[in-house]
């Protein structure tokens, strides 16, 4: 199955539309477009989890503590972390690599950084 993403409310909205330019056949969720912005962690992780969408975010600080927590009793459909110093274009690049290269499997209950 292919990757779904879900861009967390702290992604760069230029990574998002930079993807959906390039290739608007991939399946890239913002937590506005879900109707739950500004939710906690641990149900954004839940909301992601139960739609087997991979969590997108900038969030270095949070996001990992809370899926090691979430992962005690549930599995997650994984997350990338993109790199606040990462050039969008890079990201944007890496995005669509994820998307053209692997499967959704590949990601479960796993925690990436891009740059890959």
């Amino acid at each position: 199955m292919k990757v779904r993403f879900l861009a967390d409310q702290n992604l760069n909205d230029d990574i998002v539309s930079g993807v959906l330019r390039r290739l608007p056949e991939i399946d890239f969720e913002t937590t506005y477009e879900a109707g739950i912005e500004r939710v906690s962690d641990p149900k954004l992780l839940s909301f992601a989890a139960t739609k087997g969408r991979l969590l997108v975010t900038h969030d270095r600080k949070t996001i990992p503590i809370h899926f090691g927590r979430f992962l005690e009793t549930q599995n997650s459909a994984g997350v990338l972390i993109i790199s606040q110093n990462c050039e969008i274009a890079r990201a944007i690049e890496e995005l669509i690599l994820v998307w053209e290269a692997s499967e959704a499997e590949e990601y479960v209950n796993l925690i990436r950084s891009i740059p890959l």
